[in-house]
């Protein structure tokens, strides 16, 4: 598993990343043959009067991705929280996978494909300087743009997918009408989705 470790407002120094690498490893010891890569961010608030040190890790397993983040007044407790948070999560995920492929041996429609997940590459922005050299764009301090991959899927699949990211919505494109749609959680429980309108 590649494993990539970033911090901000923080220097990583050896011993903070052989504490992550040896946790993480612990945390997906049961999923190696699942996962392809690992990244980690390490942060700290810079207002010192807030001690919040975060630990967020996306983990790209077999072409879905998998986050977790975790806060405390300690690095070393986030870090801690965020492996147990991410051995459950792959711990779901890996059941979700068994249970599909049961239910796939055991329907008799000829539709027997499983579905597609999202896959975890991006893509960098790049542009020609005078010299037709090829340099990174970035975009205004105050956008982030993310790139992915979006097979069609069903809205099983996207829900899945949003319980696995830990965020509060999930972007895909439909597998029946492959227009783009939003699934969300709802305040009062269950799952909300937006589509577009013709």
């Amino acid at each position: 598993m590649k494993l990539l470790i970033h911090g901000r407002n923080l220097e990583i120094t050896q011993a903070i990343s052989d504490y992550t690498r040896d946790k993480l490893s612990r945390a997906v010891a049961k999923f190696e043959g699942l996962i392809s890569e690992a990244n980690v961010h390490l942060s700290v608030a810079r207002n010192p009067s807030v001690q919040q040190q975060t630990a967020e890790v996306t983990v790209f397993a077999n072409g879905a991705i998998i986050r977790a983040e975790e806060r405390s007044e300690n690095l070393y407790a986030s870090i801690d929280l965020v492996s147990s948070k991410l051995s459950r999560q792959l711990r779901r995920y890996k059941e979700r996978i068994r249970d599909h492929h049961r239910a796939e041996a055991n329907r008799s429609s000829g539709d027997n494909a499983p579905g597609a997940v999202l896959n975890g590459s991006s893509e960098a922005i790049a542009r020609l300087d005078e010299q037709g050299q090829s340099r990174p764009a970035l975009p205004t301090p105050a956008v982030r743009r993310k790139y992915f991959a979006m097979p069609p899927m069903t809205l099983e699949q996207a829900i899945t997918q949003l319980e696995l990211v830990d965020h509060d919505f999930y972007v895909f494109r439909d597998r029946e009408d492959k227009q783009i749609q939003v699934v969300y959680r709802r305040n009062h429980g269950g799952y909300g989705v937006i589509e577009p309108r013709s």
